[in-house]
């Protein structure tokens, strides 16, 4: 997972967040780090949510062409997820996920912003039949 040299940063300041979220015991390994597989369920809801406004309606995910954790996210942090469209294809709509943790202040310590996970999902949208469909090229 990344070098262990935390990189600090600022949350975006362009747009709001997608989805944003506290992580709690339950969402833990035995080591005390959050689950990977916890962030990646976070990051697929956060990346449906805006290919359904897209879409305008029910979306499947059908790829993930990109995952990468680049730092640890620990119980308490607060998880922004922004999201943005970078390709829209005739059913197919693929979306950029930059994860932000937001630490502290923890015993004192300053609050400190850590961008700790990237990655590229495709979602294709879908009828009620859950049949490809086509959708918008705004």
């Amino acid at each position: 997972m990344g070098n262990n040299k935390e990189i600090h940063t600022s949350l975006p300041q362009n747009c709001d967040p997608t989805l944003r979220i506290v992580p709690m015991p339950t969402d833990t390994n035995h080591a005390g780090d959050v689950f990977g597989g916890w962030i990646m369920s976070q990051v697929d809801i956060a990346g449906s949510l805006l290919a359904i406004r897209h879409a305008g309606g029910r979306v499947a995910t059908v790829a993930v062409n990109n995952f990468v954790f680049k730092q640890p996210v620990f119980v308490g942090d607060l998880v922004s997820f922004y999201t943005e469209i970078t390709k829209v294809g005739h059913t197919s709509i693929t979306v950029d996920v930059s994860v932000y943790a937001q630490r502290g202040p923890r015993e004192g310590d300053k609050e400190i912003c850590i961008k700790v996970t990237e990655a590229v999902l495709t979602y294709v949208a879908v009828d009620e039949k859950r049949r490809p469909r086509v959708v918008p090229q705004k």
